[in-house]
């Protein structure tokens, strides 16, 4: 199995799944049928979230793909992230980079938007030299082109997962703003059903630490690699987190039990 939880965005979770439907039917007509390897795609996102207390992202799995809430309150989020990238456009612009902001769109491709783009245009007109120097020098949360991103609160934030019918779960608790862990008794009275556990950069003390918490809270423990692209300036490669395939089974029947 593997979760699409793009930010603030759903718009490859279906053509996901196709390409999964149609990679195991190729695969029936090619083999015997115990042979075939079939490939689940459960529909996620992760949504950002802000406050004066820091920085937080939540996930959402098994989501219907048509909730209005759900689709209304990604497009505002979407409209807010082209906003910011024009802003630091504009910014970089002011500082003598000649950028456009219709070669970082370009960039983008349709997609939702976001700092990656522009910091790969910096990288295509020679200003730096990666992806990640363009962050360290200008748009990063230090830096002189940077704008706050407007997102939602942790309380809409569930709110909008969880009338998508799907289960909210609180991404890498540990290396989160606000004091994270702290605020989960919090984040469970508005709908809360899991954390990340099993994440790159979690310790083995981490993952002791968030499993007494699911413990603690009746929460489900997940799991997640955090890849983002091959060009992508954190994370790590598809594919080498273990994740335990007692966490899927768990959020998968917790899914059913909430449809």
């Amino acid at each position: 199995m593997i979760a699409l939880t793009d930010h603030d965005t759903v718009g490859g979770v279906a053509e996901a799944q196709q390409a999964a439907a149609q990679q195991a039917a190729a695969q029936q007509a090619a083999a015997h049928a115990e042979d075939t390897l079939s490939l689940e795609v459960i529909a996620g996102v992760e949504i950002n979230a802000e406050g004066s207390w820091g920085d937080l992202h939540f996930l959402g799995y098994y989501l219907d793909l048509e909730s209005p809430l759900l689709l209304e309150r990604l497009a505002h989020m979407r409209d807010a992230r082209v906003d910011r990238a024009r802003e630091m456009v504009s910014h970089l612009r002011s500082m003598g980079m000649r950028l456009d902001w219709e070669e970082v769109a370009a960039i983008a491709r349709g997609d939702s938007i976001g700092r990656p783009h522009v910091a790969r245009a910096l990288c295509n007109r020679g200003y730096v030299r990666t992806m990640q120097e363009a962050f360290d020098r200008f748009i990063g949360r230090d830096g002189p082109a940077y704008v706050p991103r407007r997102r939602m609160t942790p309380s809409q934030a569930i709110e909008t997962i969880f009338e998508a019918g799907g289960v909210p779960v609180l991404a890498h608790p540990v290396h989160s703003g606000g004091g994270a862990t702290s605020r989960i008794p919090e984040f469970v009275t508005y709908g809360l059903r899991g954390l990340e556990v099993y994440y790159p950069h979690h310790s083995p003390e981490d993952v002791d630490f968030l499993l007494s918490l699911c413990q603690k809270h009746g929460l489900l423990a997940t799991g997640g690699s955090d890849y983002h692209s091959p060009s992508a300036h954190a994370g790590v490669s598809l594919g080498t987190l273990d994740v335990p395939y007692a966490c899927f089974e768990a959020l998968r029947d917790a899914a059913l039990s909430s449809s």
